[in-house]
């Protein structure tokens, strides 16, 4: 798949996943503000995403899927997912959901651990590193913690460079410009895990 495809694809994801936002919201009656409030995001911010004036990272769709009572995979996806509000939630090696991230390089691969439960504080994911960074670094609110599986990424941070093999971890504030990407003969592979915002905080 080329370039341009890529593209073309990534556009028609964001579309779809502003549309899903905006119907959720209206399914609810909720205001703009609402919703704002209960994601913890700006108001002006919710705005331009659903206007596809901002591209939604990961870690924001999470908080509007928070704040709208649902999961973050169902934005993504369109499809609808079991909600389970039990104490202890078990995904095995070959369960965990493949999502796409709008805003990471097109080979990236996310797969969720913690889709199941719907009233999660954390998101994981075993990521497959793209050999090429995003188009753009991500910005978004929260805590992110890296712990590479196998390979070499190079990440990011801030107007600083670092190399992390095997074995090497990473916390740190997502409100920072930061982007990744493999460097290695083979993608890298990471768990990433961050943290959700609280209801209407």
């Amino acid at each position: 798949m080329n370039q341009v495809q890529n593209e073309k694809n990534g556009q028609a994801l964001e579309k779809a996943i502003a549309n899903r936002i905006r119907a959720k919201r209206l399914e609810r009656d909720w205001t703009l503000e609402k919703l704002a409030k209960a994601a913890g995001l700006s108001k002006g911010y919710l705005s331009q995403i659903e206007n596809e004036d901002k591209t939604p990272t990961i870690g924001t769709l999470t908080k509007i899927a928070f704040g709208l009572g649902i999961d973050a995979v169902s934005l993504i996806t369109g499809e609808k997912t079991r909600r389970k509000q039990a104490k202890f939630s078990l995904v095995r090696a070959g369960q965990r959901q493949p999502i796409t991230h709008t805003g990471a390089a097109p080979d990236s691969v996310y797969e969720s651990f913690a889709f199941h439960k719907s009233d999660r504080f954390m998101d994981s994911y075993i990521v497959t590193v793209s050999k090429q960074f995003g188009p753009k670094p991500l910005v978004h609110e929260g805590q992110e913690f890296v712990f590479v599986l196998e390979g070499i990424n190079e990440f990011y941070y801030d107007g600083q460079t670092y190399i992390l093999q095997a074995g090497d971890a990473m916390y740190f504030d997502s409100d920072r410009p930061h982007k990744s990407r493999s460097i290695g003969p083979k993608q890298a592979r990471v768990l990433m895990v961050f943290c959700n915002p609280l209801r209407g905080e």
